[in-house]
């Protein structure tokens, strides 16, 4: 739901994901680090093993926000309406993604909170968010800590990103520098644009453009074109508009050429 009252902050309307957490002491930990920056939405992705005492201990007295967690399946679940997902990654990877300091994060979380809900993703203790995860995000995240002793405890990482996000929205509040073009349509909901990856998908396996069992890198480059265009919620509908057009061509012509030829 977007943040449309002037009465709410915008740091109402940002969300920490914690996926497949699994120590609870840690949920309790990142629950505490949201309530000292201001942050109050937090969404956990199959934890191992929630509720759990050593989380309400870990909390403090932020288990008011353990009590208001939002428990889901998956991470599309957790981000679907989201204007904005952000993953947090410790590593390079093969195919490289829009990358932002955790300063850039922070700016860019609070200037868009303002119209559309915003999620900061974070993965598991021992292996972080896996590719496919990450392919969901628009920006990946990366925290500078020191290379030769780089592990971040999971609840130490929300608290880098919940202080940056809380900092820019004290600078916004000021009248600082930060800025955010108003667009005249909300970005695609995160939900919408994997119901487009799938529509992209098989389109382009019916016009032989790809191999549907065995699509490679293609569909990975295209997630990642798109995260870093991020059309509005018209323009996705325009997208989805063409590769009907272009399936029904196909299905019409037999992919022949046009259909009176």
């Amino acid at each position: 739901m977007a943040n449309s009252s002037p009465d709410l902050s915008p740091l109402d309307n940002v969300r920490v994901v914690l996926v497949n957490t699994a120590h609870p002491g840690n949920i309790g930990g990142a629950a505490r680090a949201l309530k000292n920056m201001g942050l109050s939405q937090l969404y956990l992705v199959a934890p191992r093993e929630f509720p759990a005492a050593n989380a309400i201990w870990r909390a403090s007295s932020a288990a008011d926000l353990l009590d208001s967690a939002v428990v889901v399946d998956t991470l599309e679940e957790a981000v679907a309406d989201c204007g904005l997902v952000v993953g947090t990654s410790a590593r390079e990877r093969r195919i490289p993604w829009p990358l932002l300091t955790p300063r850039e994060c922070g700016a860019r979380t609070v200037a868009e909170a303002q119209s559309h809900p915003v999620a900061l993703v974070f993965g598991r203790e021992d292996r972080g968010l896996t590719n496919e995860e990450l392919q969901v995000c628009n920006y990946h995240v990366h925290i500078p800590s020191n290379p030769d002793y780089s592990s971040l405890n999971l609840a130490t990482a929300v608290q880098v990103l919940a202080y940056e996000v809380r900092v820019a929205a004290l600078e916004a509040g000021r009248g600082g520098e930060l800025s955010y073009a108003d667009w005249d349509r909300p970005p695609a909901k995160a939900s919408d644009m994997e119901l487009y990856y799938e529509h992209l998908q098989q389109a382009l396996g019916e016009l032989g453009f790809i191999d549907p069992d065995n699509p490679r890198q293609t569909m990975t480059r295209l997630r990642r074109l798109f995260s870093r265009v991020r059309p509005d919620d018209m323009e996705l509908g325009i997208l989805r508009g063409m590769l009907t057009a272009i399936q029904n061509h196909i299905h019409r012509t037999g992919g022949k050429g046009r259909p009176d030829d």
